[in-house]
């Protein structure tokens, strides 16, 4: 029965003790890639690159023939007599010429076929266009470069966004963590308070105070763990009642950042490509008013009836014409409309410009401010664990001085204080010296 007592008591210890045994086992790498794969910004930035390719396939179908057809049905309408079929007096010299060439007798006056069909085809091809269509691709090819830097710059602010929710998410584990060591802490040095015998009143009452004060924090840190964890749970896709667990750990050491000069980064190219793109416009603008050369191709068919149910007989008038050729078109008078535009194009190249030169050194100055605050940091390190270490022994030392009567709960409290801010001091430089190799991947990977 003994036994059996223990071994209930065991398993409900490993229960009590191990609550995250279903959580979920969440990387930091797979975390970053559910939130990539989740991302709308990123699914929004993919869209923008086909909408680019699409509008490419627009303009080089200027490069190809144009095909038009035409249809148009005609009635001639005698104004002083409306009723009355369309005719028309001939001089006698004609009618007499016209007899002669047929061999037959023309009426006067004659009477013309006042229905009309008429349909037709034409084909147009152009040959050169003095830079308008040429330009006008290379804008769009910018353009489509551009989309895609910018979906690379979507990318890696969204990769860095990741990173950063996943590192929060585990800070705020470890926060929770030293608050519970820290309440622990509080309630032994109580217990040995009053385990050795009456308790001076002031420590007891000190120590409770600091009792409930660590207890508050413990809560808060609790709902800001369970707060960050179902942010990232939401962006990352996951169930929201799906239980964490977040196997990546903050590295006891750094190694050396391996960063050199930043000499080109998305968002310069994107800028790059949007003064390229609006040069190339202006240049589309300025060629409308040069001439166009194009071949040109017609085929026509023309039907005339005076009764309209005969019109599509074999019997009625009815004629075929074509022709092709080359033919250069002129633009003569536009009101000045191409020059403004272009204007307008120069104008939002010239501005672009100025955002690609003051984009350049505001990102090398967050690129090289970030590899300092990482060294820095790092560089701190070492120093900061060997005070937090010194704190912790500081501690156990109060700690049983504490317990043997020696020292005061004011000057526990205030090592306990210590320590607990170096703790916090500690995880927070770890955690800002990963987030500025973020930034610094973010920036000049």
């Amino acid at each position: 029965m003994r036994k059996l007592n223990l071994f209930v008591a065991a398993l409900c210890a490993i229960v009590v003790l191990a609550p995250d045994a279903f959580a979920l086992d969440l990387s930091l790498n797979n975390a970053v890639d559910m939130i990539l794969a989740e991302s709308q910004d990123l699914k929004k930035a993919a869209a923008n690159v086909k909408k680019a390719e699409a509008s490419l396939d627009a303009v080089n179908a200027n490069r190809w023939f144009k095909l038009e057809g035409t249809a148009t049905y005609m009635n001639i309408v005698d104004m002083e007599n409306p009723l009355k079929s369309y005719s028309i007096d001939l001089p006698p010299q004609i009618i007499g010429l016209v007899a002669a060439t047929t061999g037959k007798p023309i009426s006067n006056p004659m009477e013309i076929p006042d229905n009309m069909f008429m349909a037709g085809v034409t084909l147009t091809q152009p040959i050169y266009t003095f830079g308008k269509i040429g330009n006008a691709v290379q804008g769009v090819k910018s353009a489509i470069k551009m989309a895609q830097a910018s979906q690379e710059i979507t990318r890696r602010e969204v990769r860095y966004s990741a990173v950063d929710l996943y590192w929060t998410a585990k800070m705020t584990d470890e926060i929770v963590k030293i608050s519970q060591s820290d309440l622990n802490a509080a309630r032994a040095a109580k217990k040995s308070l009053t385990s050795a015998g009456r308790a001076n009143r002031s420590n007891l009452v000190k120590i409770e105070s600091d009792i409930a004060t660590k207890e508050i924090n413990l809560s808060n840190a609790k709902f800001n763990r369970d707060t960050a964890h179902r942010m990232l749970k939401i962006l990352a896709g996951i169930d929201i009642n799906e239980e964490l667990n977040l196997t990546d750990e903050f590295p006891k050491t750094f190694a050396e950042l391996d960063a050199g000069e930043l000499t080109s980064t998305p968002q310069w190219d994107a800028l790059n490509e949007q003064v390229q793109m609006y040069e190339r416009n202006a240049r589309s603008k300025r060629a409308n008013a040069l001439p166009t050369l194009a071949a040109t191709a017609s085929y026509n068919y023309l039907t005339m009836d005076s009764d309209f149910s005969n019109l599509f007989h074999s019997d009625s008038i009815n004629t075929q014409t074509g022709y092709w050729g080359v033919a250069l078109q002129v633009p003569i008078f536009s009101g000045g409309v191409n020059m403004a535009n272009a204007t307008i194009e120069a104008m939002n190249a010239e501005a672009a410009r100025q955002d690609l030169d003051k984009a350049k050194k505001l990102t090398t100055e967050e690129y090289n401010r970030a590899i300092d605050q990482y060294n820095h940091l790092r560089g701190n390190l070492k120093t900061l664990q060997n005070a937090r270490d010194l704190a912790a022994k500081a501690y156990e030392f109060s700690s049983g001085r504490f317990a043997a009567g020696q020292t005061s709960a004011v000057e526990l409290a205030e090592v306990s204080a210590g320590l607990y801010q170096l703790d916090m001091a500690l995880l927070n430089a770890k955690y800002n010296i990963l987030m500025s190799a973020e930034s610094v991947k973010k920036l000049g990977e």
